[in-house]
């Protein structure tokens, strides 16, 4: 239970939001259906970010890992905001 609490549940999580555009990926090859890959990914790309600043904080990181990850998080969220918002 400790390793869930000390990053493996965020881990665990990680995995599960890979598997999800893996899954997602594959439903929009076969079918053509479904959301465009490059927003999928940055989407996906930002809250990975941020389990990864979670994962960071938990398992006592510095400062400067935490606020990396969250700064990847907000350029991936730009980047997301940017494809979605452009004419």
């Amino acid at each position: 239970m400790a390793g869930l609490i000390g990053g493996g549940l965020v881990e665990a999580i990680l995995a599960l939001v890979a598997l999800e555009a893996a899954v997602l990926a594959v439903v929009l090859r076969r079918t053509g259906r479904g959301v465009a890959l490059p927003g999928l990914l940055v989407t996906l790309l930002s809250g990975a970010a941020l389990l990864l600043a979670l994962r960071a904080a938990l398992i006592g990181a510095g400062a400067v890992w935490i606020g990396a990850w969250l700064a990847a998080a907000l350029a991936a969220h730009l980047l997301d905001l940017w494809l979605r918002l452009r004419p």
